[in-house]
């Protein structure tokens, strides 16, 4: 196991934790400040990578490519939050439903193939893996995904902060009580997963450009990898008081800390086609710790 190679891989799990981290903000919205369980994620992970992918091959500019992106994941949140709101389908079933949808629009996005590849000497892409060294300090994936990154919590924490962004707040902490205030909770319940589904296609457009292509498969379990970007933040920097801002920093830093803690597993001599099980072991792990906290120091732990 040499620890050389451990050290060249850990930019480029550095960067691919910063884009994550994006994601991972995304399903922070509706896991923790939405309280609904939404799996739609897993269909625009995929949609987003593809929009900005086939844009870009067809000759629009990168930025249109990831607004076009953005708006395709909050097309898709639109869909589950009609679904779960008016039709009165549970969150999590409205969730699977559109992510189901979404595989085969997915592939209609992408000409009905699996697989569309873009290459970096051709287009003008925004990041590449290509770009994590010996490039110019302006061009480096990592300083432009943590630029992004401080963009949209900087928007988050504004927006989060007018009357619509409270009432999205109050509807998952309270949606009993948010109605009696004369907050209309399907309508905010609507803009949250929207919201959150647009940030996390935006992501995937990020994710796209990154790997150098879009894959039908690449949306497959990162509700997993986002829950454990939120909890891994949760465990390691949940004593830690602070404002809106810096706990949506966190959740991004907990993407970085999954991908670091991955990458060092796999230098272990992992199998990289374990990649699932050990995400999988990785999430229970950091969900068992304040379980197993709570029991060590005599409380009561959660159910």
């Amino acid at each position: 196991m040499d620890i050389l190679n451990l050290i060249t891989a850990l930019p480029g799990a550095a960067a691919q934790g910063l884009i994550w981290g994006i994601m991972a903000i995304g399903v922070y919205i509706t896991y923790k400040l939405l309280d609904l369980a939404d799996l739609t994620v897993d269909g625009t992970m995929c949609t987003g990578g593809a929009v900005c992918i086939m844009m870009m091959l067809k000759g629009y500019p990168v930025g249109i490519s990831l607004l076009v992106a953005f708006l395709a994941g909050v097309l898709a949140g639109l869909v589950t939050g009609v679904l779960h709101t008016t039709l009165g389908i549970p969150a999590i079933l409205a969730g699977i439903l559109s992510q189901l949808g979404l595989y085969s629009i997915n592939l209609r996005i992408m000409d009905n193939k699996a697989n569309q590849a873009i290459n970096v000497d051709k287009y003008d892409l925004l990041i590449s893996l290509r770009y994590i060294k010996n490039v110019p300090v302006y061009k480096n994936t990592i300083l432009i995904v943590a630029v992004l990154l401080l963009i949209l919590i900087t928007i988050l924490y504004w927006f989060f902060g007018t009357e619509i962004g409270s009432a999205i707040r109050a509807t998952g902490s309270n949606p009993n009580m948010s109605r009696a205030q004369g907050i209309n909770t399907d309508v905010t319940k609507i803009l949250g997963l929207m919201l959150s589904n647009g940030i996390v296609a935006f992501a995937s457009g990020l994710y796209a450009q990154y790997q150098g292509f879009a894959d039908i498969n690449a949306g497959r379990g990162a509700i997993v990898i986002g829950l454990a970007a939120v909890i891994i933040a949760e465990v390691i920097f949940g004593k830690i008081q602070s404002n809106f801002a810096f706990k949506l920093m966190f959740v991004a830093l907990g993407g970085v800390i999954y991908y670091l803690v991955l990458q060092v597993v796999l230098w272990l001599g992992l199998n990289a086609n374990d990649l699932k099980l050990i995400s999988a072991v990785i999430v229970a792990v950091f969900l068992a710790i304040p379980h197993l906290n709570a029991k060590r120091k005599g409380g009561a732990p959660n159910a």
